[in-house]
């Protein structure tokens, strides 16, 4: 299937490609996407779907929703309805893609996500995410809120079950947490780009819920992590839940990043409870002998458990390569 914007396809917007697939889908549908932006609020609920683009520099898929945004009945929509793009069918691998959230600063806004995965076996290649708080959300969500009784968004409610996603020669850009959840995931030779805020805390990369007895949570291999924030103003990550778990290997830190490199949001426990870890980090922000006492280097013996094959599963077949 071909999606072009000027006719030259079989379909003018992505959401009208999904909803051809059907619902049972066993076999996988490429969709080829041409040129253009593309501003849909995207809902992919097929299982093997495949977005393609040419060049992610010229495929643009966005949209500009915000929590703070009033809905009809007057309640605020909240940041789990906020999403441009939400991936709920298993198996979706996009590549030469653009995801975007462009509602704006988080301070004026509230969280905006650009895109909520919600699915297994996940894979992007080549992607570009851009958005300030809460750009890419790796479900699911925690057993329940920090307040109040529901999260909201389409997922609340339904069934948690822990994904696996992979994302390879990306780029990811925000502010405040903007990787966060609770899924297995993987981030091999990616850029980390956090937003200049001008403040003396410019934000969080990472805020992970990965749950009690899940082994890994984020896992970051060969990432360089890139700012135009002032020195020591970005801290690597913070625990959105108890047992957060993040670790950084062979990754180059930029001077953005805090000595001390992990904040424990306030919360002392979560110093005994978060999984917070480094191997081999390099540049001007990978003093890992200066950070905090709570979090851990990782011995070469430990770094090797790291492996795409102990994180995803040996005997799956993907990441597709």
């Amino acid at each position: 299937m071909i999606v072009a914007q000027d006719g030259s396809g079989h379909f003018k917007t992505i959401q009208e490609a999904i909803d051809q697939i059907p619902e049972d889908n066993k076999n996988r549908v490429d969709i080829f996407i041409k040129d253009g932006v593309y501003k849909e609020k995207l809902t992919i609920d097929k299982r093997f779907v495949s977005l393609l683009g040419a060049h992610k520099d010229n495929v643009k898929i966005t949209f500009d929703d915000y929590a703070r945004k009033l809905q009809s009945n007057g309640e605020k929509m909240g940041t789990f309805g906020s999403y441009s793009t939400i991936i709920t069918g298993d198996g979706f691998l996009a590549k030469n893609i653009t995801f975007e959230n462009s509602a704006g600063p988080g301070s004026i806004v509230g969280q905006a996500v650009a895109v909520y995965v919600d699915a297994d076996q996940i894979q992007f290649q080549n992607c570009s995410f851009f958005g300030n708080q809460d750009t890419l959300f790796t479900a699911p969500l925690p057993p329940k809120p920090l307040e109040g009784d529901r999260f909201g968004g389409p997922r609340d409610g339904m069934e948690k079950k822990v994904g696996r996603s992979y994302f390879c020669d990306c780029y990811i850009e925000g502010e405040v947490d903007f990787i966060f959840g609770s899924a297995t995931t993987v981030f091999q030779n990616c850029e980390i780009h956090s937003l200049d805020l001008s403040k003396k805390v410019n934000g969080y990369i990472t805020a992970a819920s990965t749950p009690i007895d899940q082994k890994f949570g984020y896992v970051f291999f060969d990432c360089k992590l890139t700012s135009h924030a002032a020195p020591q103003t970005v801290y690597l990550g913070r625990p959105w839940r108890d047992y957060a778990k993040t670790v950084f290997l062979n990754c180059w830190m930029g001077e953005h990043i805090k000595k001390e490199g992990w904040h424990n949001w306030e919360k002392q426990h979560a110093e005994k409870t978060a999984f917070y870890a480094e191997y081999n980090s390099r540049g001007p922000g990978g003093c890992m002998e200066q950070r905090v006492p709570w979090a851990k280097v990782l011995s070469d013996e430990e770094a090797k458990e790291y492996t795409l094959e102990n994180i995803f599963g040996a005997n799956e077949c993907w990441p597709i390569m």
